[in-house]
């Protein structure tokens, strides 16, 4: 029997898959395909396949055999093969021929037997602050928590880990991203999570339903709006608006609903919106004030989680908080990476996971 088979027969592969599945249909931690979760032991490691569910865990085989100890080996040592996850991936014990996750060398190089990696909704509305590492120390300080600035994910990320922790270190606050949690077992890392989202959660404020007449100004234009009070709310808020428009914050709303955040003009039809949002690096998702927010009728549902998202992560802002914002030059390193072009490939072929809220 292989280090892979002992670790997908073992009863903390079980533990892992039902705490993915948990935190994976918790919209507030996970939204569409991504965060991801990996179990390590005797140099092997399983970890989510790029583009899956971590919902799905439970009821499809969605976990990649990597050699973790060669690729932590390589990636140390600075070896130019560690930038392909797939050469760390033993073919004859991957027969789905899934592709590991884009975080594979971050749960590589974080040195616990489960790494689980979210993006929780209250931990990136911390994370997108530009006094993140302050508020990390005194919420989550007696955690073993570590504020690593934002990194490409990927190896720059693993890398960028690899110089911000150490063997004490459970809980990493990721710049503009989300969270990994380190732990013994699964329920641990689970509990992990759960407790960091609770600190740093403040109560969100009452918010403004849709305004009736949004599908009507959609009407005919092949658009729909994004059935969500928290993201409607952004409309109603032209403080909150300004802080957010015309910009990206965190990698998965760039690579599932475009660069920015597009906002309708006064004077302009939905439709002149629409034309506008198609221009240049397209985006998938308008803001009209005083109306709501629309997506594609066509949206996967990734998209409408990404949507989603938004709104609960503007809810939960400080707003007297200064916000750092991805540049234009981040923006484009994502939306032209190969490794982020699959998972838009394989959202496009819809990946089945299940429909947001």
């Amino acid at each position: 029997m292989s280090d892979f088979d002992r670790l997908r027969n073992s009863a903390a592969f079980a533990a892992l898959l039902a705490a993915s599945a948990r935190l994976g249909r918790n919209p507030l931690q996970v939204q569409g395909p991504g965060g991801n979760a990996s179990l390590k032991g005797g140099g092997a490691m399983l970890v989510k396949a790029s583009g899956t569910w971590l919902s799905d865990a439970e009821t499809k085989d969605i976990m990649v055999p990597v050699d973790s100890a060669r690729f932590c080996a390589a990636l140390r040592a600075g070896d130019p093969t560690a930038e392909d996850n797939a050469a760390f991936v033993p073919a004859e014990e991957n027969p789905l021929g899934l592709r590991p996750s884009i975080e594979t060398s971050v749960h590589a190089i974080f040195d616990w037997p489960v790494v689980i990696h979210t993006h929780c909704v209250a931990t990136i509305a911390t994370a997108l602050r530009q006094d993140a590492a302050d508020v990390v120390a005194a919420r989550l300080g007696d955690l073993g928590a570590a504020f690593v600035p934002y990194a490409k994910p990927g190896l720059d990320l693993a890398r960028a880990i690899d110089a911000a922790t150490t063997p004490e270190t459970r809980v990493l606050v990721l710049g503009n991203h989300g969270l990994v949690v380190g732990a013994d077992t699964a329920e641990e890392a689970e509990a992990l999570a759960l407790a960091v989202a609770g600190r740093l959660t403040p109560a969100p404020p009452a918010v403004e339903g849709p305004m009736p007449d949004l599908g009507q100004f959609l009407a005919g234009t092949g658009w729909q709006a994004v059935d969500h009070r928290a993201t409607t709310a952004i409309a109603h808020d032209p403080d909150l608006l300004s802080r957010l428009r015309e910009t990206s914050f965190y990698p998965d709303h760039v690579i599932f609903l475009g660069p920015g955040i597009l906002v309708g003009e006064e004077e302009e039809t939905a439709a002149e919106a629409i034309d506008r949002a198609g221009k240049g690096a397209a985006r998938k998702m308008i803001v009209f004030p005083g109306r709501g927010a629309a997506i594609p009728a066509e949206a996967s549902p990734a998209m409408q989680a990404l949507a989603c998202c938004l709104g609960d992560v503007a809810a939960r802002l400080d707003p007297s908080a200064k916000l750092n914002r991805l540049t234009p030059e981040q923006e484009a390193e994502l939306l032209n990476w190969d490794a982020e072009k699959y998972r838009q490939a394989m959202d496009a072929g819809d990946s089945g996971g299940p429909n947001p809220r």
